[in-house]
């Protein structure tokens, strides 16, 4: 069984269990596993893996429109060298740091591969789910998508710092708070744009309506695309970006754009069925944890 087929399994099973993290009583529990093989690229410096890897929860815990309390994590690794430690608690501390929560720690375990485990706590009284998004609704995304492809293309290439940089992305938790009084359906972009509108889609019992030309791409991607086609494939099937795809009433626009501090592109509508991109279908592809 694949990931997707395991979590449809359990969801029936499991009452507290939300769309990006649990809800218990206001509070917001998530929790990621990364490893070295499939989530850190040769150079990735430990101070960007703890950056990366806690950020990752704090971007289900943005997902969520909520607030960020706490984060630990497990580091497993080979053997303990103190200059990669003392890097990972930095990075883990300085990604709470940007979005207001505390890194308070973990557990170190030995493991043949370099493994993290990161968990957030978060807050909030009123969390956005993935199942209220309805027709004549605006379809938005934060930020610029295909950094992380970017990134991947960098690391390649051997240009591992301007590739660290852009794998140290910001967690959207400011945007998630101001996005939340008003969206319908919200989500990460962890799995791609794709694959994230399929998921919305699936959620709601609705379609969508996408314009690629609107599609915010991330400069980076410029430096390394092959041509359009590959600059397309980056920014929309890639993923890894953990920007927030989300649906709002177009009254609402106004409102959210200025009260959100990252920018809010409008990409598309939400239909009554069918995921399309310029009329044509979009094909459910992205990010698989392997």
């Amino acid at each position: 069984m694949d990931e997707r087929a395991v979590l449809e399994l359990l969801s029936g099973s499991l009452c507290h269990a939300g769309d990006d993290t649990a809800v218990v009583d206001g509070l917001l529990l998530t929790t990621d596993m990364l490893h070295e093989r499939t989530d850190f690229p040769a150079e990735t410096t430990r101070y960007t893996a703890g950056w990366r890897a806690v950020g990752a929860s704090l971007s289900d815990v943005a997902a969520m429109g909520g607030e960020v309390a706490a984060a630990v994590a497990v580091y497993a690794a080979p053997e303990f060298r103190e200059g990669e430690v003392r890097e990972f608690v930095a990075g883990a501390g300085d990604v709470c740091e940007a979005v207001g929560g505390a890194y308070v720690g973990g557990d170190l375990d030995t493991h043949e591969e370099f493994t993290v485990v990161s968990t957030v706590v978060g807050r909030s009284d009123d969390p956005v789910y993935r199942s209220g998004a309805r027709p004549g609704e605006a379809v938005c995304v934060t930020g610029t998508l295909g950094r992380s492809a970017a990134a991947l293309r960098l690391f390649e290439d051997g240009e591992s710092t301007r590739a660290n940089e852009l794998f140290r992305f910001e967690p959207r938790v400011g945007a998630g708070r101001a996005l939340a009084p008003h969206a319908s359906a919200m989500m990460d972009s962890s799995d791609g744009l794709a694959r994230s509108l399929h998921q919305l889609a699936e959620a709601s019992d609705c379609g969508f309506a996408i314009e690629r030309s609107r599609i915010p791409i991330d400069g980076a991607v410029d430096e390394v695309a092959d041509d359009e086609v590959d600059a397309h494939e980056m920014s929309v099937s890639f993923g890894e970006d953990f920007e927030l795809v989300c649906t709002i009433p177009e009254d609402d626009l106004s409102a959210v754009e200025a009260a959100s501090p990252t920018p809010i592109t409008v990409i598309g509508e939400v239909t009554e069925e069918g995921i399309e991109m310029d009329g044509e279908a979009l094909s459910d592809r992205g990010f698989t944890h392997g």
